[in-house]
């Protein structure tokens, strides 16, 4: 089990980089990445997989809402999507490697891997091999999280030396309407914790009285949670949490 650095409690995270499109700032873009640094806040981004086996930096499975050109992220080359503008900006997707080498170790930095399995099951380990071999020599804050724990537990073996982390919440059936029940029912108990070799879950802020997340915090677990979208919310979420990851406003560095 690697720690989570000191680095991920101190400044708040901006969710999906400081984006903000009254700005020409879209999500997990290159300009809200450097707008979070300048601001000295820590970076949470996603990573999706280019048909060509590129880790691209981008939410969505679907290029439709962020992109406006319809089809799956990964039925596309990582050159045919970095041409490919995002909607609010004037730029294309970005790579890993391209968002490390901008960020170059300035705030710690966030990864979370979306699930490629579709059922939280076994993913074919593509995604997670192409993190690794971008993640090779950064000498910068670097964690790394999934919603499905056999990312996270590939990641053990694949980038040993990184913290890892569980994403995790309360898996209601209207967030997660294409997730079977008892997927669901299994996920929200957090029981893959010790096996995954993690040192911290981020939670959903709303969850955060849940007891199990009570239970790894008490066990050492650092506490993240997702996503905080006001300063009230950020003081209730306070009480129970190390860090929060936030978007809509901005978050006021602790003192």
């Amino acid at each position: 089990m690697i720690p989570l650095p000191d680095a991920f409690l101190r400044a708040p995270i901006a969710h999906r980089a400081l984006h903000d499109l009254g700005d020409a700032r879209p999500e997990n873009s290159r300009a809200a990445i450097r707008a979070a640094i300048a601001r000295g806040y820590g970076i949470e981004i996603d990573v999706q997989p280019s048909r060509d086996g590129r880790a691209m930096v981008f939410h969505d499975y679907d290029l439709g809402r962020l992109t406006g050109r319809r089809g799956p992220i990964a039925q596309q080359d990582a050159d045919a999507l970095g041409a490919l503008a995002l909607k609010g900006g004037d730029e294309g997707i970005p790579t890993l490697a391209e968002v490390l080498a901008l960020v170059a170790g300035r705030v710690p930095l966030l990864i979370e891997v979306k699930d490629q399995h579709g059922q939280m099951g076994r993913t074919d380990g593509r995604l997670e091999a192409a993190i690794a071999a971008d993640l090779a020599g950064y000498a910068g804050d670097a964690a790394l999280m999934s919603f499905n724990p056999h990312s996270v537990i590939a990641l053990r073996d694949l980038c040993p030396d990184r913290a890892r982390g569980l994403v995790t919440c309360a898996y209601p059936l209207a967030d997660w309407p294409l997730l079977r029940r008892d997927v669901r029912r299994r996920l929200r108990e957090i029981p893959d914790y010790e096996t995954a070799g993690a040192s911290f879950v981020s939670h959903q802020a709303s969850d955060l009285g849940r007891a199990r997340v009570a239970e790894l915090r008490a066990g050492g677990a650092r506490v993240l949670c997702w996503t905080v979208r006001s300063e009230a919310e950020e003081r209730v979420a306070r009480r129970r949490a190390d860090n929060i990851t936030f978007e809509g406003y901005l978050a006021a560095h602790p003192a």
